[in-house]
């Protein structure tokens, strides 16, 4: 038994190690609005949902302790899951459901804490609800168009792999998607499992 939970952590850090940080991360200047462009996920939650995903907006700002705080807003019918920058950083627990029934224009507004670790670019969140672990990493960004950050989430019934794209503004340029899914290519995520978001009365699409 404990040459198997020896091989399940150690699987699990070698999949932390894997997905990069930003280097010379500077996290004053990751604060601020964004919009969730893109998410990929491998989790269940995802595959029953995603036809129901909207675009959502977070707003990101650093506490006196160097923590992240998190504010979601996202339209009531497109509701994200619990812990994710909007779906990451306000999308998945992996267990809540990704999206609700259509309620007119009503939104949500949901506000999450990542704790900042050792690594500069790498945050730590716990779901109150669900009890599932976030170990999640600014992959890359330039501060002033996107940001690319993965998560790795596990829970006592598995583990998944999430990916967001966000921009400064609603629309990102083609080069920036290709690089998201290139991306989520890498982590081993198919092209069924990764999303470009719409906007509120879009029809979303896969991956390119």
């Amino acid at each position: 038994l404990l040459s198997i939970l020896g091989l399940a952590l150690l699987g699990t850090l070698h999949a932390q190690d894997s997905i990069p940080v930003q280097a010379d991360f500077q996290q004053d200047k990751l604060t601020g609005r964004w919009y969730s462009i893109g998410l990929a996920s491998n989790s269940n939650w995802f595959k029953e949902k995603r036809n129901l995903m909207k675009m959502c907006t977070t707003i990101i700002s650093s506490t006196a302790e160097g923590n992240l705080e998190v504010t979601s807003t996202y339209p009531k019918y497109g509701a994200w899951g619990e812990g994710v920058w909007g779906g990451a950083m306000g999308v998945a627990t992996g267990a809540s459901p990704a999206a609700l029934l259509p309620r007119g224009d009503q939104c949500v507004t949901r506000n999450s804490l990542y704790t900042k670790t050792e690594q500069p670019g790498r945050f730590s969140y716990t779901s109150p609800r669900w009890g599932s672990k976030h170990n999640v990493h600014v992959v890359e960004t330039n501060y002033e168009e996107y940001a690319l950050v993965a998560t790795q989430i596990s829970k006592s019934t598995g583990s998944s792999t999430m990916v967001l794209l966000y921009s400064r503004t609603k629309e990102l340029s083609p080069e920036r998607l290709e690089m998201f899914t290139r991306f989520c290519r890498e982590q081993g995520l198919t092209d069924d499992e990764i999303l470009i978001l719409p906007q509120t009365g879009e029809t979303g699409s896969a991956g390119m």
